[in-house]
């Protein structure tokens, strides 16, 4: 029978039953965040091999990524204020379920377009799922012990980041391309069971009138602007289109401020965006994923056509980062209690920025060693920049909108992310057409024309050409994508940076001791209220 959360009583305590299985809650919340967020980065290493089975245009395959990416965006808060007013624990339970069916969809796709459907179904069950995961944690621990809860699912976001690649590797070494996507519905199952047995219910005890002009106002402004992101990453920003979508969707986002610093019942209370720890800690999110997946993204091609690492073996390649951020994260919340979230989060994105920083000693035949040691340094930094903010954030949101609080912080982690993708791979792609120069004037003009746009191009190009040429073109190729990496690890870089200003500026300090030795003595329940 499952657990339903009581109401808290007079003097705060929750019930003991829920406390007791509190770090199981966590476990089952982390196995549903984990599936939903590999998910992110399991199908770059499957696209080869879908391109050729499916018919796939180059076009269509970015889309096979894109429609989850923009439809998961696009839907963050509307799930996460989903859960708020209906109940979390059945949001995330029918995201679960959504999930599973759309990645079975997905596995058995025999055309483009379905698949490119079923990926946008998966992305509707990933934008419930995820808020679902934080807001519940919000609800299940105690103050006390929140920081630490929060590091380990923000160390299972980073683990997974890295899992995908190694795991989608794994599965193409024995299976077809479809089963990066069956490899799903074990968890799901797991999680849905798992779900039912142990996680308390919980809610807004006094939900307010729904807020459907809110509600429609924040999809159609982050699917235009996450749409905009995402074409303009392809077209290196010089469409009209990715402009006048982005700018759009930046309209109708202000729209929705307006519209809903008016309202009585409010989906999301601007106000909060007048407290620096939650406004600077969006901000710190915003630049940290930005960093995270613009490295994840220029790093996977650098491994798998310049060094001519397979799919599995780059994403071993990746793995310190990851082994870096689930390792720390959950310790980060004792670094906070020793100098405070100011410094913590200052500190993990200067340490972020050095490693950017010594990407430009990286060459094309460096030590991969050296490569491991930046990885593992770099995800040290976003540790503890990624569950103190995270915490920060959620600091100011009332209990009962927590979902909303979560949807927020999921969101800017993923525009973060989208912006990162989409501006590390337009310096790539300029750069990278730009530093070729002449080595491929033998080709015919429409064969140069396609090679310029990414190495993996030129790769497919090279392979076509006479037997005599291939060397020809694939080592300027290679050298040619390091100096592109090496500007866009200057941007990452340049990000963290800013990212440490906002930071050092805007979040709260430590508070005095005084006041930390008063906030002890209170009762936990004013600590939560």
């Amino acid at each position: 029978m499952a657990l339903t959360l009581a109401p808290e009583t007079r003097d705060g305590t929750k019930d003991e039953l829920v406390q007791g299985r509190r770090w199981w809650i966590l476990g089952v919340l982390c196995i549903c965040l984990m599936v939903v967020v590999i998910d992110n980065t399991i199908l770059n290493v499957a696209l080869p091999s879908m391109q050729g089975q499916l018919g796939a245009s180059q076009a269509q395959e970015q889309w096979f990524i894109d429609a989850y990416t923009l439809v998961f965006a696009a839907l963050l808060f509307t799930g996460g204020v989903a859960g708020d007013r209906w109940g979390r624990r059945k949001v995330l339970l029918l995201g679960m379920a959504v999930f599973g069916a759309a990645s079975v969809f997905s596995a058995l796709s025999t055309s483009p377009a379905m698949l490119i459907g079923a990926r946008a179904l998966m992305g509707v069950g990933g934008a419930l799922v995820q808020p679902a995961t934080l807001s519940i944690i919000q609800n299940t621990f105690k103050p006390s012990e929140r920081g630490k809860a929060i590091g380990v699912w923000a160390g299972i976001t980073g683990l997974a980041v890295a899992i995908g690649p190694i795991g989608g590797g794994a599965l193409l070494l024995h299976f077809w391309w479809g089963s990066v996507f069956l490899v799903n519905v074990p968890f799901v199952l797991l999680g849905i069971v798992a779900i039912a047995l142990l996680v308390p219910e919980s809610r807004d005890p006094d939900p307010r009138e729904l807020d459907p002009v809110g509600i429609l106002l924040s999809i159609g402004g982050l699917f235009l602007l996450v749409y905009g992101i995402i074409h303009g990453g392809d077209d290196s920003f010089a469409s009209p289109l990715s402009w006048g979508a982005m700018l759009l969707g930046a309209a109708v986002l202000t729209v929705f401020v307006v519209v809903e610093r008016r309202m009585d019942s409010p989906s999301l209370d601007i106000a909060l965006f007048r407290f620096p720890a939650f406004s600077a800690a969006c901000a710190a999110l915003t630049l940290a994923f930005f960093a995270l997946f613009g490295v994840t993204f220029f790093l996977t091609f650098y491994l798998q056509f310049a060094r001519d690492y397979s799919p599995f073996q780059a994403g071993l390649r990746l793995l310190p980062v990851a082994l870096a951020l689930a390792f720390f994260a959950p310790r980060s919340d004792r670094l906070v209690q020793r100098i405070g979230a100011k410094a913590t989060c200052a500190g993990g994105l200067l340490l972020v920025a050095v490693a950017f920083s010594i990407y430009q000693l990286i060459e094309l035949h460096t030590s991969i060693w050296v490569l491991e040691g930046l990885l593992f340094l770099q995800g040290t930094g976003m540790a503890n920049v990624i569950a103190p903010a995270t915490n920060s954030l959620l600091s100011v949101v009332p209990q009962a909108k927590a979902g909303a609080g979560s949807a927020v912080n999921n969101t800017v982690r993923q525009v973060g992310g989208a912006l990162g993708v989409a501006v590390i791979g337009t310096v790539l792609a300029t750069t990278y057409g730009g530093n070729l120069g002449h080595s491929l004037d033998r080709l015919p003009p429409p064969a140069q024309s396609v090679a310029k746009q990414s190495i993996g191009a030129t790769v497919e190009v090279a392979k076509k050409a006479p037997p005599q040429f291939r060397q020809a073109i694939l080592s300027p190729a290679d050298h040619a994508y390091v100096r592109a990496m090496h500007d866009a690890a200057f941007v990452s870089c340049g990000a963290a940076l800013v990212g440490a200003i906002v930071v050092a500026i805007w979040l709260p300090g430590r508070e005095p001791r005084s006041r930390r030795r008063r906030r002890r003595r209170a009762p936990e329940s004013l600590a939560s209220g």
